[in-house]
């Protein structure tokens, strides 16, 4: 496609600040669609930049100032922010209001907390705009060649920018991965769970390498496991990138690229949101948990230093008779460790939905996290039929379809734990999900206990078995029961 010089009379489909990496994939990603684009970015030189790179792409309107920028954008207006979150955001949705027109859509598509959305919505909405907070999941490439996305904020703003969303998102055979998640803040709390269980999936399977090099394979041979396991149920792009990482030659030593990465990893909050807010809705995301604490704890030097001096125990050797049987165990564990990793985050998608009047759809969640998004799975298309069968289904792990397949794997499971702390491999992740999945099923766990002694310290009451009502025991003096309500 050859640019066009837009006339003076030219305006632009939709405007898109913020001019690194993601925001001008973005805004490419919509000029290869044949919408006209406004660009603009704080140092002008980034949008030259983009300009003089790919302005051969589409029609792109560049603006040096960021009144030229609004007024190039025809009315109602949409404009995206790509700026980053929190203090930048505000900034700039402050620099923008002023210059609006009524019923002008401002969209964040950066990793907003959803409760700053919550509060930017309320606030812009009063002045008479839209906004929309959008999470956009793909990565760099992902904005370029289609992303999945996440909008929230009021239908009448969806009406307006979804039908360009939806045209510049993934597609899985045929459908947009792009929907309306519901009002103010749902779109970035949905992608702040898919972040959350990114966390969870990377995480598993690192632990699964992590046993396989235990069991003596390596890397390249790990990268065969992982390569053959994306041909089936864990077909996955966080599957298909670990083969290729696994095969990767430093390009300055020729040795295998994951043995000179630092092993400490970062993480950007995201993760953590996802945590904090299943704690105050009382949704256990154990598994997500311990995803981020083994991050934190993979970057606490001295800890480790310390513990490497100090701590004894197995060396990480993998001891089996059959290995390519506990290649297959592992396998099973994965698989039904990603499951839960999944349940537990679409557990917070669905309480999350009831506590802020959301009503989120979730089968349309897995839906447009089918392509683009880094948890696309092939798992998607079952958790979406499972949650379409059944829209008041309260975990995945009872769907028909997946409760058969998680116990056929659970002795597979159960073993990788076990061999897992027998050999000192730390396997937080395949731990915590096990232990989610036996309390879950439980028909008594160890909470009367917990209870009987709250009461005890603090008068806290119990429930009984056989009858209605909050109890008390006279602990500390004849032991009688009283009733509380």
């Amino acid at each position: 496609m050859t640019q066009t010089a837009p006339s003076s009379q030219t305006k632009a489909n939709i405007g898109v600040v913020g001019m690194a990496v993601m925001g001008s994939n973005l805004a490419r990603n919509l000029a290869h669609h044949d919408y006209t684009v406004a660009v603009f970015n704080r140092t002008y030189a980034r949008t030259q930049k983009l300009i003089a790179e790919h302005g051969n792409e589409g029609s792109f309107i560049p603006s040096e100032k960021i009144e030229d920028f609004v007024n190039s954008i025809a009315t109602p207006r949409s404009i995206i922010l790509m700026v980053k979150a929190g203090a930048p955001t505000d900034a700039t949705i402050d620099e923008l209001l002023p210059l609006l027109s009524p019923g002008d859509i401002i969209m964040d598509g950066g990793n907003s907390y959803f409760g700053d959305t919550i509060r930017r919505e309320k606030a812009i909405a009063a002045k008479g705009f839209h906004f929309v907070g959008a999470g956009i999941s793909g990565g760099e490439t992902g904005a370029l060649e289609g992303p999945s996305i996440m909008p929230g904020g009021s239908p009448e703003s969806y009406k307006i920018l979804g039908p360009m969303l939806e045209t510049i998102s993934a597609h899985y055979h045929g459908d947009p991965c792009c929907a309306w998640m519901g009002p103010n803040g749902a779109g970035h709390f949905v992608k702040m769970i898919h972040n959350g269980i990114e966390y969870s999936d990377m995480q598993v399977i690192g632990e699964a390498y992590e046993l396989l090099r235990g069991v003596g394979l390596t890397n390249a041979e790990c990268a065969d496991v992982f390569a053959e396991w994306n041909k089936g149920d864990l077909d996955s792009y966080l599957i298909e990138i670990t083969s290729i990482v696994l095969r990767q030659k430093d390009p300055r030593t020729g040795a295998d690229l994951i043995d000179v990465i630092k092993d400490r990893a970062q993480m950007k909050g995201t993760g953590t949101w996802t945590v904090q807010t299943a704690l105050e809705l009382g949704v256990p995301t154990n598994g997500i948990a311990e995803a981020v604490f083994a991050r934190a704890e993979s970057s606490h030097d001295d800890l480790r230093a310390a513990a490497r001096k100090y701590l004894a125990g197995p060396d990480g050797t993998v001891s089996v008779d059959d290995r390519t049987a506990f290649i297959e165990d592992v396998r099973k564990a994965l698989w039904c460790s990603k499951v839960v990793s999944y349940a537990q985050g679409f557990d917070e998608i669905r309480t999350g939905g009831q506590e802020y009047d959301w009503n989120i759809n979730v089968a349309e969640a897995a839906k447009i996290w089918r392509a683009g998004c880094i948890i696309r799975a092939k798992l998607l298309e079952r958790i979406r039929q499972a949650y379409t069968d059944d829209p008041d289904l309260v975990s995945l792990m009872a769907a028909s379809s997946v409760s058969a397949e998680m116990e056929a794997n659970q002795s597979a499971w159960r073993r990788v734990v076990s061999k897992a702390a027998e050999s000192g491999v730390p396997a937080p992740v395949f731990s915590a999900t096990l232990a989610y999945y036996d309390m879950a099923r439980a028909p008594r766990v160890n909470a009367a206990l917990t209870q009987a002694m709250r009461d005890y310290f603090g008068s806290h009451t119990y429930e009984r078995v056989d009858d209605h009502g909050h109890f008390h025991i006279e602990w500390t003096g004849d032991h009688s029961e009283t009733r509380i309500d």
